[in-house]
């Protein structure tokens, strides 16, 4: 009866052995095969030999690559190409790791998985590379065809013409977006390698009517037609006749700036050869007959100014010793209107 026992587990025993041989002789034959259910970088490879996966992985993800990346601003055109981008793939490791999944678990489950059919259902990343200062350089040429930088408001009185530059707005390309984009589409196999650039808009520092905001008032002098023009936020505002400086004392040419400025100002007689001696540095308290700064005064420079007249027969002349004369009512209009600082030219 033992004799029998022994035979019967010595029996068994040879059956599990020969079944754990076998077991682990089809796992062996197992491990150059990539597992059902597995991609690699979306591409299935389930079931596939290392060498065929490699070929598989060459034609679905490597070719595609080779196709340029072009970066399309209305007709322009911009291309990347693999080959400047230094695109590559590794084929031989994203292969390796794809197996190495494969065998995940231990030698009963793979056999199980195995023999079952049942997919594992992974997907290992594709390992794609390239020189991501590629992407820059093309971004630094796209901005440099497309950008545009804005334009400010400039006003040039040094000729005496109000004419302002308009400013206007510029233009830039979202270097940030199209880098992110550039890369998206440099790595897509099946997807569109067409990038739309995107711009966005440049304001200007100073802008048309943030200039005329910095001149509220303009006055341009014309000696030769005795005119005085007055630009309201640089746009004409008001013609007014005027007398000027004499022959030999002529009003200044150039341009200047209001000075200051006074209501009914005394006069301080200048050191002048047609002013008295005697009478050279005396003040005349304003608003007195005698005091010929009527209303107003604007200062401009060295003495000279912008004030009122009594002697209306004068406008239109060239009458004065120095000064630009105006009406009393159209001196005071313009005194209201007129800062300190503001631009006057004489011409």
């Amino acid at each position: 009866m033992r004799k029998r026992s022994f035979f019967i587990v010595a029996a068994l025993v040879v059956v599990l052995l020969a079944g754990g041989a076998s077991v682990f002789a089809y796992d062996a034959s197992k491990q150059s095969l990539i597992a059902e259910g597995v991609t690699i970088g979306g591409v299935d490879v389930g079931g596939m030999e290392a060498a065929a996966a490699r070929q598989t992985l060459r034609e679905s993800v490597l070719e595609p690559l080779k196709r340029p990346v072009v970066a399309r601003y209305g007709g322009k055109r911009f291309t990347l190409t693999s080959a400047q981008a230094g695109v590559g793939v590794d084929v031989d490791g994203s292969v390796d790791r794809a197996l190495a999944r494969s065998r995940q678990g231990n030698l009963l489950e793979r056999t199980s998985r195995n023999l079952r059919g049942t997919p594992l259902n992974e997907d290992v990343d594709v390992d794609i590379n390239y020189d991501r200062s590629s992407i820059r350089r093309v971004v630094k040429r796209v901005s440099s065809r497309i950008d545009k930088p804005a334009r400010d408001a400039k006003l040039d009185l040094s000729k005496g013409q109000v004419d302002p530059q308009p400013s206007a707005t510029g233009r830039a390309v979202r270097a940030s977006r199209l880098r992110r984009d550039l890369s998206r589409a440099l790595l897509t196999v099946d997807g569109s390698r067409t990038v739309k650039v995107r711009t966005k808009v440049v304001k200007p520092k100073v802008t048309t009517a943030g200039l005329a905001e910095r001149y509220p008032a303009v006055i341009v002098v014309n000696r030769s037609s005795f005119k005085l023009q007055l630009y309201r936020n640089l746009k004409p505002a008001k013609t007014y006749g005027i007398a000027v400086g004499k022959v030999g004392l002529e009003t200044p040419a150039g341009l200047y700036n209001v000075q200051n400025k006074a209501e009914n100002p005394a006069w301080t007689m200048p050191d002048s050869d047609w002013v008295a001696p005697k009478d050279r540095g005396k003040v005349v308290p304003g608003g007195t007959p005698e005091n010929p700064l009527k209303a107003r005064w604007l200062g401009i420079y060295d003495g000279a100014g912008i004030h009122g007249t009594d002697a209306d027969s004068s406008i239109g002349t060239a009458a004065s010793h120095g000064c630009i004369r105006m009406r009393i009512p159209e001196v005071k209009e313009l005194y209201d209107q007129v800062p300190v600082n503001a631009p006057v030219y004489i011409a």
